[in-house]
């Protein structure tokens, strides 16, 4: 190798390091313009008296949980056929607001104004819930041992426990289950399922809505329940029906049966 080569490469050793030291030079990208931002369009309008044909046409995605007439054939979404206008655009609101929490409801009363609530509500205020059937079988065991299931909690609804401070369902609910327009939800004839998950719910101390919107009835009342008279309550509710109802009830019955 030749002498000067050999200097060639030993400069340009020597060079490296101070090159490998030099400082990279930066430029910053441009910003990119913000995305436009709209903002969603809410109707906080008052509303009136809930308009039936209006809410049959609003309330057509809801058929397939809870049934074309607000029947639900799925024990575990409730009957909505027959129930007061103002309780269903009451639990709509709260779904919307959080204050009842439901993923699945909040995704569909988000768009809804207070007005469609009302529609909705008078839509299924016009259907008829069909009846159910109560449990008949006896208790083997336990402190209600040889009763039928269903007549502890019918006990319960016409009487409530005095000596443990459980007041009758009837009080609030009505003797047939029908409640109070505004107040108190009709629950003659709803899944037994989803009358005691419910409970349970108040049981542990659920509470829908908050500050002046609350109401903490259901959580006092459910408190000293145990799980039979949960059970057995939601079977009596179920098996509630209108005194003009009862030969249907009647068939629905013997169909459970056969």
């Amino acid at each position: 190798m030749k002498f000067s080569r050999i200097l060639g490469v030993a400069a340009a050793l020597a060079v490296a390091p101070v090159m490998a030291q030099e400082a990279a030079t930066v430029s910053a990208a441009p910003e990119a313009e913000p995305a436009p931002v709209t903002a969603l369009e809410t109707d906080d309008s008052p509303a009136t008296w809930g308009d039936a044909a209006a809410g049959a046409a609003k309330a057509a995605v809801c058929a397939a949980c809870h049934g074309m007439d607000g029947n639900a054939a799925d024990p575990q979404y409730p009957k909505l056929a027959g129930q007061h206008e103002q309780y269903i655009a009451r639990q709509l609101a709260l779904f919307k607001s959080g204050e009842r929490q439901n993923a699945i409801m909040l995704g569909f009363a988000a768009t809804l104004s207070a007005q469609d609530m009302r529609d909705i509500g008078a839509h299924y205020a016009s259907q008829k819930a069909l009846p159910g059937v109560a449990d008949d079988s006896v208790i083997a065991d336990g402190p209600n041992a040889g009763r039928k299931f269903y007549e502890v909690g019918q006990a319960l609804w016409r009487s409530g426990d005095a000596d443990r401070g459980i007041p009758a369902c009837q009080a609030c609910h009505g003797p047939a289950g029908a409640g109070v327009p505004g107040t108190y939800p009709a629950i003659a004839g709803q899944h037994a399922a989803y009358t005691a998950l419910q409970l349970k719910a108040f049981r542990d101390g659920q509470v829908w809505g908050q500050g002046d919107r609350a109401n903490a009835v259901m959580a006092g009342v459910a408190a000293r329940l145990t799980d039979e008279e949960i059970q057995a309550l939601a079977s009596f509710a179920e098996g509630l029906h209108h005194i003009a109802d009862a030969a249907e009830a009647g068939a629905v019955a013997q169909g459970a049966k056969e």
